[in-house]
């Protein structure tokens, strides 16, 4: 049983999902598991396995479900006796259950594949992240991978997946959650202008839209006078990044990161 819910938590991580392990880690007297037992639970609080159920599971699932929102581990201890007194149980012993949340690699996606978005893939690759290049153009030229291979991904590693066409087809069955950044590093306000509302209708962590403020400006008006939400609009983060003088794609890819960053740690 263990090592099926192992495979299971490696197949979550592997696709994405987050998740948190329960394992029981110490014993005494009368429990409904004994140590290694072992509980899978999902932010929706699903779960697989068991550590005994009843309200001391109860307890432990919603802990699990707070561990995946913070990131921190839990040791938690449960004395089964007396539910008068607040116990979770009357079996008469006590248990020490380990809680640890599984997260997946966090996903950055770059919009616009030219040479600012190549180094910001790069960084992002470096640094961790799942790397998700999208460009509307076919791939050609300098605004495309150096070195393509098939299956989307590029030779040097950087890349997890690429994608040519629009944003709906970028979107398309994906999942975007908290844990995705967007950067927008495209070549003009029409190509932020048509991404932008499909990607702001998501629940991505952070967007950003490279360019200089009247760019961000002209922007904005386009897409207020087109019906979308100013709210939404508040989002964004632009001109994007940390003002560093950056003036390489080098460069402009670390000030990019180093908000990104900056953004998940708030």
């Amino acid at each position: 049983m263990v090592v099926s819910l192992l495979g299971e938590l490696a197949r979550a991580v592997d696709g994405g999902v987050a998740v948190a392990s329960a394992t029981v880690v110490d014993t005494s007297r009368s429990v409904p598991r004994r140590a290694g037992a072992k509980m899978l639970v999902f932010r929706d609080g699903a779960i697989s396995g068991t550590v005994g159920g009843g309200e001391m599971e109860a307890r432990v699932v919603a802990e699990a479900v707070a561990a995946l929102g913070d990131g921190r581990c839990r040791l938690l201890a449960y004395r089964l006796i007396d539910p008068g007194r607040g116990d979770p149980g009357v079996c008469g012993g006590d248990v020490q259950i380990f809680v640890e949340p599984h997260m997946p690699k966090p996903t950055v996606i770059v919009m616009g594949y030219g040479h600012v978005g190549r180094a910001v893939a790069q960084l992002a690759h470096w640094l961790g992240f799942r790397v998700v290049a999208a460009d509307d153009r076919p791939v050609a030229g300098g605004d495309s991978p150096e070195s393509e291979v098939p299956g989307g991904q590029s030779e040097d590693g950087a890349l997890d997946e690429l994608v040519i066409g629009t944003v709906d087809e970028l979107l398309a069955g994906r999942r975007i959650d908290q844990d995705t950044s967007v950067v927008l590093v495209t070549r003009n306000v029409d190509v932020d202008s048509a991404a932008l509302p499909a990607l702001l209708d998501t629940d991505a962590g952070y967007v950003g839209v490279m360019g200089s403020e009247r760019r961000w400006a002209t922007t904005r008006a386009r897409l207020e006078a087109a019906g979308v939400d100013p709210d939404a609009l508040d989002r964004v983060h632009a001109p994007i990044g940390i003002e560093v003088g950056a003036e390489t794609p080098e460069e402009i890819a670390l000030s990019i990161m180093a908000e990104v960053i900056a953004h998940r740690r708030a």
